[in-house]
């Protein structure tokens, strides 16, 4: 059989992954038991073919899987400084730890729980004893799902390992539906783009974007008689281009018309009006 005190210094004293002496920082997975965090993570950044599986951490895949516990210190605690030369007696019921509000020592005699929100270590007496819906310490609130007991039995490690799968499908759950709604939105986004901008209607100097069909229908019909007005301008303008480049281009040209221009041979002078050239002026043809 195995030694109930020693069962009781190997869990509380000792670091479940590692073996090693408890050292802050300590943290605590979903399941209640305690590491060493250095220890944890040369766990998870170890991905060698070689690593052995450790039973301990096998539920464990990233940092965010354990919580940082915040823990009182015993002011009666004095250490391992007694038993270096080995001629004193090691106290077992002595603890480094104790319960803040009880005063209880966390040395596997009573029971004790974390609140995974904070990480504030309390024993289960002081939870019975003062209930309330925020933390005696920090005063961050919780529910009975957020707290943890460390080190439980059999029937509380069951009832952990269901909530800490419960917690994980729902965090799965909600990722996949936000990268659902993400895709959705920049779908809408693409089709938005491709299609035609609001329609912009011009109301003299100023542009309106119509967002409503009753703003446009408003905007419209204000508008309507400035188009109105401003059509025949625009044809009365293309008739006059077109009147104009009939009357230069007809074949049918006067002379007196023909003879303004200086391509016209009135225009031109003979060899003998034309000057030297070293003399030649800006009307030499």
């Amino acid at each position: 059989q195995v030694d109930k005190n020693a069962e009781l210094v190997a869990r509380w004293y000792y670091c479940a992954l590692s073996q090693e002496k408890l050292r802050r920082p300590i943290v605590a997975c979903e399941l209640g038991r305690l590491y060493n965090k250095d220890a944890v993570i040369e766990f998870l950044l170890d991905k060698s073919a070689d690593k052995t599986p450790m039973e301990a951490a096998s539920h464990i895949k990233s940092i965010k899987n354990v919580t940082e516990l915040n823990l009182a210190d015993n002011p009666a605690w004095s250490g391992d400084k007694e038993s270096i030369k080995g001629d004193k007696y090691d106290d077992i019921q002595s603890a480094c730890f104790i319960c803040p509000v009880v005063g209880l020592e966390m040395n596997g005699r009573h029971r004790f729980c974390f609140l995974r929100n904070c990480g504030c270590v309390f024993s289960e007496r002081a939870l019975k004893e003062i209930k309330s819906e925020v933390c005696h310490k920090c005063g961050v609130p919780f529910q009975e799902e957020d707290v943890i007991i460390l080190n439980g039995n059999k029937e509380d490690v069951e009832v952990l390992k269901k909530r800490m799968e419960e917690r994980r499908l729902k965090s799965k759950l909600e990722k996949k539906s936000k990268k659902c709604k993400s895709a959705e939105s920049a779908s809408q986004q693409d089709t938005t783009e491709d299609s035609p901008g609001p329609s912009k209607v011009k109301d003299g100097k100023d542009s309106v974007n119509s967002s409503s069909g009753e703003k446009r229908q408003i905007i419209f019909t204000k508008s309507s008689d400035n188009e109105n007005s401003a059509v025949p301008r625009k044809v009365n303008k293309a008739a006059s281009t077109t009147t104009k480049r009939s009357i230069a281009d007809s074949e049918e040209k006067s002379e007196a018309y023909k003879s303004i221009f200086t391509s016209h041979s009135s225009a031109k002078r003979s060899k003998e009006e034309c000057s030297n050239w070293v003399t030649h002026t800006a009307y030499y043809f």
